[in-house]
């Protein structure tokens, strides 16, 4: 049974289609997988009734005839996207044990092709951070070593795929939230256009920047799953109306003549020696494949750090304004009078990294200082946007480290907030530009803790981006590589 534990997507759907499994032996598989490592504490809620009666329906549609490809495959949604029947959350104590009366868009689009749900996942409260030190729930331990951080926002997703306790997992983007994560725990993760997946039932954070994206094993998993999680949705006033396609179309094009831009300004100082050799040995696996590798220039990336930290609190302030204890959520329990109640109940709520947001965003959207921070940080980010457009005239792709080093320990950046943006260095630029972009495994530095190669592509190019990975995850096996002991 371990072998069905360690099986993909696609996979997965193969033996469901062949009879070889079920949907119900394979929930109650994973669910037993769950329990037996809670000492990741990745899941915040796991409610075995709904899932096993999830599967069931799923095996009964499968008995009339349906032939699905994702029709009784497990998943695990982050919390931040709203469901009926777990709690959500956001890993907040503003949210604890909130049921929502409707279903998050992606989560439904997933659930009508028939994808099993086994719960939700651990997060960076509000999806604020890049190590999941911040829920409310407690850290979320990196499978390859415990005393490492998973990444974040999305720790609980990518521990979970890296674990092998799910095959793929939702997860949210908005600086880096997938990327990063993905490459701290060795698995692939892939964040589509902006507007692309729907953001109505995603708790909000920064609504120019959030995007739903995948943590999965494999760059064709991730496709096979796009194809249903991604479309229009008429609820969300940001959801591009793009034709549906199949986002597998490119998986077997092969790279050569394909141009790979390598921005010089990711390889420079900062970017620690070990990540660098792994980096720089995917890219020479390209070039055997016939790619070719052409340097390029993203000349404002390195100003995409203090751009995302004045626009992206500046929305979560706006975003965050709604949780104050008036229709929803926690509500202190002794206050003097409706201003008092707002001011207690937000201060009993929200942990450190929101409250820290909060305030920078108040600020600097305050008179006097919108136009000198907020303006200006939007006319940068314009900037490095034209830089990603002009680089894509010269190549086909961009190729380049995800994170300066493989993950850090607990704590090792708590007392430096700055030093914890500065992770999201190379992953900023695509999420200001809205392009699609991923992590693919590609090796391992320091205590053999993996690295992570991250892709960008044009907009609304996911598909040719899936094939140049899925090109590279042929050639190597980085992505077969599980954590001793899962």
């Amino acid at each position: 049974m371990s072998e069905l534990a360690h099986a993909g997507v696609a996979e997965l759907g193969r033996l469901l289609r062949q009879k070889k499994v079920s949907a119900i032996e394979l929930a109650k598989l994973l669910l037993d997988r769950v329990e037996q490592h809670r000492e990741l504490n990745a899941f915040l809620d796991v409610r075995p009734e709904v899932t096993l009666a999830q599967a069931k329906a799923a095996d009964e549609r499968r008995a009339r005839g349906e032939d699905g490809a994702l029709l009784g495959v497990p998943i695990a949604h982050k919390d931040i996207f709203v469901t009926r029947d777990w709690a959500s959350t956001a890993s907040s104590k503003i949210l604890q044990g909130y049921m929502s009366p409707f279903d998050a868009t992606v989560v439904d689009n997933l659930a009508r092709a028939g994808m099993v749900c086994l719960g939700k996942l651990n997060c960076d409260e509000f999806a604020m951070g890049s190590s999941n030190e911040n829920s409310a729930y407690g850290n979320v331990l990196n499978p390859w070593d415990q005393g490492a951080v998973p990444g974040g926002s999305s720790g609980g997703s990518s521990a979970t795929v890296a674990a092998r306790l799910a095959p793929v997992a939702t997860a949210t983007d908005t600086g880096g939230s997938i990327r990063e994560p993905a490459a701290f725990t060795g698995i692939t993760g892939t964040k589509p256009t902006y507007g692309r997946p729907s953001r109505w039932g995603m708790i909000a954070f920064a609504s120019s920047l959030d995007t739903a994206g995948l943590m999965t094993q494999t760059a064709e998993d991730c496709a096979l799953v796009f194809n249903e999680m991604l479309g229009f949705d008429p609820k969300d006033s940001t959801s591009l109306e793009t034709p549906r396609e199949d986002f597998t179309r490119h998986l077997a094009d092969p790279v050569k003549g394909l141009k790979i831009g390598v921005p010089k300004e990711f390889f420079g100082e900062g970017l620690q020696p070990d990540v660098e050799r792994a980096v720089r040995a995917a890219l020479a696996e390209y070039e055997k494949l016939g790619a070719q590798l052409v340097d390029i220039s993203l000349p404002n990336a390195e100003l995409g750090i203090p751009v995302y930290y004045v626009v992206a609190p500046a929305e979560a302030s706006s975003n965050l304004a709604r949780f104050d204890g008036v229709r929803y959520g926690h509500r202190a329990a002794r206050y003097d009078d409706l201003i008092d109640m707002m001011k207690k109940s937000r201060s009993e709520g929200f942990g450190p990294e929101p409250k820290r947001r909060i305030l920078i965003g108040t600020y600097v959207l305050s008179h006097g200082y919108y136009d000198a921070y907020f303006i200006k940080a939007m006319q940068v980010r314009r900037l490095i946007a034209d830089d990603i457009q002009r680089a894509f005239t010269q190549c086909d792709v961009i190729a380049g480290p995800v994170t300066t080093s493989v993950a850090f320990g607990f704590g090792e950046k708590t007392t430096d907030p700055v030093a914890m943006y500065l992770a999201d260095l190379y992953t900023v630029p695509g999420s200001l530009a809205g392009v699609p972009s991923m992590s693919l495994p590609c090796g391992f530095g320091e205590r053999g803790r993996p690295v992570g190669l991250q892709l960008m592509a044009n907009h609304l190019q996911e598909a040719k981006m899936l094939g140049v990975a899925h090109q590279y995850q042929q050639a190597t096996d980085w992505h077969r590589r599980v954590p001793e002991g899962f």
